[in-house]
């Protein structure tokens, strides 16, 4: 891995989306550079640098905010910790934010960071896209990087509309609105555009993006993870179909997606596999020592053994009722600290926070040692998958692996009557972590089925509200004296009508400066 690959960035006409006033500022696109876009996208070694800058972009701190720190921060703070199996223990001044309240406040930086976010790298993709034109002379090179472009616009068009629009089995067949489908380098006013049209866009993108990926014959560096190519296409392609609903889309592409990707090892899974890029990573954001942005980065909010104080105090952890449901031979068991009997009934165990004091700190320092930080506050299911890869919280980290393809195509052959398709691919996905696994269920108890296994194995990487909403699922958080394992000021339950419908409302500050969507 070269660590100098972003030192040098050409981000071309950078949507600045500052969100700090109200005017026709808010969406300036104009470039920042004196060159035009014609000139720099004709020129294959500055569109290359574009689309690099939009990587980084992925891992940059915005709005002056610590902890809002690209792509991490919609793993962590709305995939997350709002969900229904992670737990941000005992970190209750944030118990507002975690138990999903702010989805009605259109004024605060949680509804609209986001927004801002995603529309930034729309904007810096709108330029490379429309700044590539396609004629006989346009090269494979500008082709693959146009492709990229598309991919990193169909994403965030993605992203947005699991936030900001309803269930699509709650959108009247895609008739309640969508988003703003902002596709060209024009910053007026616009309407939302409807939900299936807002997937038609997306799998416009993505279509577009496949065939230009095919016609340049090209594909990314060995170990440019962090950049799209067909294979990251198909993944976001699967993602939002099975989101849409759409069962065979979704299946066709998570089969093509994970081509070319084995699963990891089962040691790769339980030591390494999720800051240090691997072959099952189809799709990460990339971050190194001399990059890092420090006390903003993914894992200075999730890594078990960063030194930030956001995760020595306040460690992130399974829920219990997650963890009793993974069998005692699986070996992802390991990857969180479970109390013995003896442990849990310790005086020096809070039954309030889960924090312990005594037995069950002394064992994890002593077995876990090389995982977490030695002044890391101890709670009972604290995890260990997620670390930093240098400190304070610093790593790069996965968007789309292989698991997550087998996981979307058997929840879609269940869809599609596929048993027995669905049950080859739990057993392929389980037999490196559980030999004794064996799945013989059929009909709606190996959908369930699949449901447990993707909370299990992607436990962590982002999943948890995303996918509870969309299965239209509750969330119920037990506390410990319920017999759960959640601190009680987030031992809440979430009806999927309850939070606007588990809908971001749309930021004032995009009505402020967008009359079309009053």
């Amino acid at each position: 891995m070269k660590k100098n690959i972003f030192n040098s960035l050409l981000i071309v006409g950078i949507a600045t989306l500052s969100l700090v006033s109200c005017s026709k500022e808010y969406l300036d696109t104009e470039p920042q550079y004196a060159a035009s876009p014609d000139a720099i996208f004709s020129d294959a070694d500055a569109a290359r640098l574009a689309v690099n800058g939009i990587s980084k972009m992925m891992t940059t701190q915005y709005l002056g905010t610590q902890g809002m720190n690209g792509e991490g921060t919609i793993k962590s703070w709305y995939g997350n910790f709002t969900g229904n199996d992670f737990q941000k223990c005992n970190q209750t001044s944030w118990a507002a934010l975690w138990n999903s309240t702010y989805q009605e406040r259109a004024t605060t930086i949680y509804d609209y960071y986001p927004w801002f976010y995603y529309y930034k790298l729309v904007g810096n993709a709108n330029q490379i896209i429309c700044g590539i034109e396609e004629d006989e002379d346009t090269s494979a090179e500008l082709k693959f990087i146009k492709a990229q472009g598309l991919c990193y616009r169909a994403y965030s068009f993605f992203m947005l509309s699991q936030l900001y629009c309803h269930r699509w089995v709650d959108s009247n067949g895609g008739a309640d609105p969508g988003i703003v489908l902002r596709t060209d380098l024009s910053s007026g006013d616009q309407p939302l555009a409807t939900l299936a049209e807002t997937y038609k866009q997306i799998y416009d993108d993505l279509d577009n993006a496949i065939r230009l990926f095919k016609e340049s014959g090209m594909s990314r560096g060995k170990d440019e993870f962090f950049m799209p190519d067909i294979d990251v296409a198909y993944a976001i392609y699967a993602r939002a179909a099975l989101t849409r609903e759409d069962w065979a889309t979704a299946a066709q592409n998570a089969a093509l997606a994970r081509e070319g990707h084995p699963l990891m090892s089962g040691s790769q899974y339980m030591d390494s596999g999720f800051n240090e890029p691997n072959d099952e990573w189809i799709w990460g954001v990339y971050e190194a020592s001399d990059q890092t942005i420090y006390y903003y980065s993914f894992y200075a909010y999730q890594g078990s053994n960063a030194s930030s104080s956001n995760c020595r105090s306040f460690p992130t952890a399974i829920s219990k009722e997650l963890y009793d449901q993974i069998p005692e031979t699986d070996q992802r068991r390991k990857l969180w600290l479970e109390p013995t009997e003896e442990e849990y009934k310790d005086s020096k165990l809070s039954k309030t926070t889960g924090r312990s004091t005594g037995l069950l700190q002394t064992r994890a320092l002593k077995e876990f040692g090389d995982k977490l930080y030695s002044t890391s506050y101890v709670f009972m299911y604290m995890q260990f998958k997620h670390m930093c890869s240098f400190y304070p919280g610093g790593g790069s980290f996965n968007i789309f692996r292989a698991a997550e393809m087998y996981l979307t195509e058997a929840e879609a052959d269940c869809h599609l009557g596929k048993d027995a398709e669905a049950r080859a691919l739990l057993n392929e996905l389980n037999k490196n972590h559980d030999s004794a696994y064996s799945c013989t269920k059929s009909g709606d108890e190996l959908l369930t089925e699949v449901k447990l296994y993707r909370r299990i194995d992607l436990w962590g990487e982002g999943f948890d509200w995303f996918d509870y909403k969309r299965w239209k699922q509750p969330i119920v958080r037990k506390s410990i004296a319920n017999g759960g394992s959640f601190h009680a000021t987030f031992a809440i339950t979430l009806n999927p009508t309850d939070a606007n419908n588990w809908t971001w409302v749309i930021p004032n500050k995009e009505k402020d400066y967008n009359d079309d969507i009053k």
